[in-house]
């Protein structure tokens, strides 16, 4: 129900505010520290793997702009709950929701060619000149979908005992 509760503000912060707030994070991550705690064995261990190995996965997708620092620091502080394995298997399965919703965008409102075509000249520009600038087009695009949502569904599938 904690990580539920951690992943669902995060979404209702995102949607309403388009960040979630440091303080929700550090209360998130505070409480998972204490949870932890409170388990038998090497529960500040799992925290410490659970905290730091979405920074390693994903920071790279937030030095190109590809991912927001909200949603790393939200699966930061749910890998402290969920543990080092649960946490891969979160993220796993977040960008894979990602992509099935991304996919949907693709399909009934985009233009995939245009999209790929994006990707490309992106991915031109950076290799030509080494200039690291946001992927994303700001503002409500409606390519820049909150990726908060399919944390959350990820989440929900932890909280169910998917995996």
């Amino acid at each position: 129900m904690l990580v539920l509760t951690i992943a669902g503000v995060g979404v209702v912060m995102d949607i309403s505010s388009m960040r979630i707030s440091n303080g929700w994070i550090l209360c998130s991550l505070l409480t998972g520290f204490l949870f932890c705690f409170s388990r038998n064995g090497n529960g500040p261990y799992e925290f410490f793997l659970g905290v730091t190995i979405p920074v390693a996965a994903l920071g790279w997708l937030f030095v190109f702009r590809m991912l927001g620092p909200g949603d790393i620091k939200l699966f930061c502080a749910l890998g402290g709950i969920m543990g080092a394995h649960d946490i891969w298997r979160c993220i796993e399965f977040s960008f894979l929701a990602g992509a099935v919703i991304s996919l949907a965008i693709l399909i009934f409102c985009g233009n995939p060619a245009e999209r790929l075509r994006y990707l490309t000249s992106y991915l031109e520009d950076y290799l030509r000149t080494g200039i690291r600038k946001p992927y994303y087009h700001r503002g409500f695009a409606l390519e820049n979908f909150h990726f908060t949502i399919p944390v959350f569904m990820s989440v929900m599938l932890y909280a169910g005992g998917i995996y």
